[in-house]
């Protein structure tokens, strides 16, 4: 086509580009502020929690296997050398629980359980892959206070 072929712009047709090109710059300026300020949620509360400390005396190795660590208080296993300690943060609801599996050499070791530095249960386990288990309770409300331990009713 030559010059003289091609039709006439109209300042109508200039307007009509500008006026697309301004939406679109408008809307791709929402997107982007929309991604990048992300939603307004709410901050996530912390689940309350409760020191518990772990206890395992005795003498050479032994599997411990505890409840603890993470937030969603998951059980940790570890083979560890006697004795051994260890002091977490256990979610209110969750029960902590610590025993303690000897090897087939056997011998004696001990597990104890205190939640907020009062002793709630101690066992023993002896002999070759001998066992022992302590367990406490963290209800959920926590309404007595210091132990975990319930309110009397009267």
């Amino acid at each position: 086509m030559s010059k003289e072929e091609m039709p006439a712009r109209t300042p109508l047709d200039r307007r009509v580009v500008a006026v697309a090109l301004a939406v679109l710059l408008a809307c791709l300026a929402f997107i982007t502020y929309g991604v990048l300020s992300g939603p307004d949620l709410p901050a996530r509360a912390a689940r309350p929690t409760a020191e518990v400390t772990y206890e395992v005396g005795g003498g050479g190795a032994a599997e411990v296997a505890y409840l603890g660590r993470d937030g969603a208080g998951r059980a940790t296993v570890e083979r560890v050398r006697l004795p051994w300690r260890t002091t977490v943060r256990v979610p209110l609801g969750q029960d902590p629980v610590v025993s303690v599996t000897l090897d087939g050499q056997g011998g004696q070791a001990s597990c104890s359980l205190a939640i907020r530095g009062r002793h709630v249960q101690r066992a023993t386990a002896s002999g070759a892959y001998g066992r022992a288990t302590c367990t406490g309770s963290l209800p959920a409300a926590d309404p007595a206070g210091p132990a975990g331990q319930t309110a009397a009713r009267g």
